[in-house]
């Protein structure tokens, strides 16, 4: 039992130093965030797409960064899901009252019933646009971004190899509840992953139209649940690459129920099992980062009952070491992330010192609680997203199970209410 003990002792250590590399290089990828942006006479014609269904409640601040983006040349498309949809109400007045040519409106005319609607209204924006426009953007509605985002976007997709440029976000949550603390604990894992496996989020991201033309990749989106876990392996075989934008980590400041976490989590572990290659390593990485805990504590609590001290003190230091450099992970990069932020002037003290306790709590009960997140998810075969159900079928297809107009409030799914 002893030797099992130092065995799981000294897994720990290495799960947590391998864990510790892969931190340290995307927090010196993002030290250095800055970089020469495009001059004015270098931005080719952009068409900036959001997608909208329900009201979000930072839609507003959304699309006040849309209209005062520092870029010479883009048009922004709205894609709203239905003509009843809550947001109208949020876009009419504000369109209203900051009236621009470059802001057009159009609602979902076919949602199609082999993708999501996110897809769908993607899609059907991207069809529209005319052969002048030399990349596509994208964000969501709880994306609020600053002037020069779309600019840094644009300076990413400068390289010939890059195809789509990504960001990524960054929670920095108003309310610092337990679910709330452990969606932003999961996602500073997830940021590291999404880096290094190459996986885009379409919070913020871009796509230069050749690749429509060039590749099938509109066809696909046609026919699935996301649009951005893909792009890693489509512009694969094009020979094409995914960039990332360091300085687009773009900050959220929602809270969350614990439900509505296990609900958005799972659609996130969901993109990635259908259509990333790394899907194996993602759920590798979180079986052996909660079986092997577990199992420490599990042999640890034996060798008490047995006096076996040895064996339980080599369980309880390997655990000790693991969980404590775990949280000490955190740090560096929050430190990364504030400083990309407040460079652009956002606020970025939202850590309290009660808040910092309950993260330490908080980075014990993510492991856990993701780790049931990634076992529903294997097991997955219907999802909820703004109230419609999906059904995954054999072969990756996507069927929704009956489009429904968004009229009231939903049930709370862990982030912002748009596609």
């Amino acid at each position: 039992m002893l030797i099992l003990a130092q065995i799981l002792c000294w897994t720990l250590v290495g799960l947590i130093v391998s864990q510790g590399w892969l931190v340290v290089g995307f927090v010196w990828r993002l030290f250095y965030f800055r970089c020469e942006l495009l001059a004015d006479d270098e931005c080719r014609r952009a068409a900036v797409i959001l997608c909208l269904r329900g009201g979000d409640p930072f839609l507003a601040d959304c699309i006040a960064g849309l209209l005062e983006l520092d870029y010479p040349n883009y048009d922004v498309h709205i894609v709203v899901d239905h003509q009843g949809d809550p947001a109208v109400e949020i876009l009419e007045p504000l369109l209203a009252s900051n009236p621009s040519e470059n802001v057009h409106v159009q609602f979902l005319q076919q949602p199609r019933d082999t993708c999501s609607l996110k897809c769908s209204s993607v899609v059907q924006a991207v069809r529209s646009l005319d052969e002048s426009v030399h990349f596509v953007a994208q964000l969501d509605a709880d994306t609020i971004p600053h002037r020069s985002w779309l600019r840094e976007l644009a300076t990413a997709l400068a390289d010939e190899r890059v195809g789509a440029a990504t960001g990524n976000r960054w929670y920095m949550p108003n309310n610092r509840s337990y679910a709330a603390l452990v969606r932003y604990v999961w996602n500073a894992a997830a940021v590291v992953q999404m880096y290094w496996y190459r996986i885009a989020w379409g919070g913020s991201l871009a796509v230069k139209t050749s690749v429509f033309r060039e590749t099938d990749l509109l066809e696909k989106w046609s026919n699935a649940f996301c649009e951005d876990t893909m792009l890693f392996a489509q512009l694969k075989k094009a020979g094409l690459e995914l960039g990332f934008a360091p300085s687009l980590m773009m900050v959220n400041r929602e809270d969350c129920t614990m439900a509505g976490y296990f609900r958005w989590v799972r659609r996130q572990l969901l993109t990635t099992r259908l259509y990333h290659p790394a899907w194996v390593a993602v759920v590798g990485h979180g079986v052996f980062t909660t079986l092997f805990p577990l199992a420490a504590i599990a042999l640890g609590v034996i060798g008490l009952i047995a006096n076996q001290m040895d064996v339980a003190l080599w369980c309880f230091a390997g655990l000790a070491f693991y969980q404590v450099s775990a949280t000490v992970l955190i740090p560096p990069m929050e430190f990364v992330a504030r400083r990309i932020v407040a460079a652009r002037g956002e606020p970025t003290r939202w850590m309290t010192f009660g808040g910092a306790c309950k993260c330490v709590v908080a980075v014990a009960l993510t492991q856990v609680v993701y780790f049931g997140a990634l076992c529903s998810t294997c097991l997955l075969r219907v999802v909820d997203w703004r109230g419609v159900q999906y059904t995954i079928r054999p072969g990756k297809q996507i069927k929704m199970v009956e489009y429904k107009p968004f009229h009231s409030d939903p049930p709370d799914d862990g982030r912002a209410v748009s596609l």
